[in-house]
């Protein structure tokens, strides 16, 4: 990967992070105003779901900010990757269940039900966006193990020569 790439993909990643945290101190209050009217547990739920939703998307993006100066390094095919890819399994599988829980939250209202099914089909897709990830992850494991089998058999070719 690419120098450009890798600080495209930064820049990409610190505005995305930058209007995060612009959701959460600004939208999110704004948003819980809006709810007024609203039952008190439905309300603190919708709300709740939100930052959380917010913060599954920075934990994701840090880890990518992450994997990406392993990448830079040179060293992505190593163990310390393994951390980093668990906990974007992690983050996506949680917004995927916050994606259901959202579902859930909406359906006894009046939200119409085309708009609960489609935020049930964004769950089920962030779903299979974390087993894709654990794929991906298997990958990486098959990729280390052949980087440390490669470096085995260089030494020992370096110790016959």
């Amino acid at each position: 990967m690419g120098r450009a790439t890798i600080a495209v993909l930064r820049i990409v990643i610190a505005l995305s992070l930058a209007g995060s945290l612009y959701v959460q101190a600004v939208i999110v209050p704004l948003f819980w105003a809006d709810l007024e009217g609203e039952i008190l547990w439905g309300r603190i739920a919708l709300v709740v779901i939100a930052v959380l939703g917010v913060a599954t998307m920075q934990v994701f993006a840090i880890c990518v900010w992450k994997l990406l100066t392993l990448v830079r390094q040179g060293s992505v095919f190593s163990p310390k990757s393994f951390r980093y890819v668990d906990v974007i399994t992690g983050a996506v599988a949680g917004a995927a269940a916050l994606a259901l829980a959202l579902g859930v939250v909406l359906a006894p209202g009046g939200t119409a039900p085309g708009i609960v099914g489609l935020i049930c089909g964004a769950a089920l897709v962030l779903g299979g966006m974390a087993l894709l990830v654990v794929v991906m992850r298997r990958l990486l494991a098959q990729a280390v193990e052949r980087e440390n089998e490669a470096r085995r058999l260089r030494s020992e070719l370096g110790e016959v020569i």
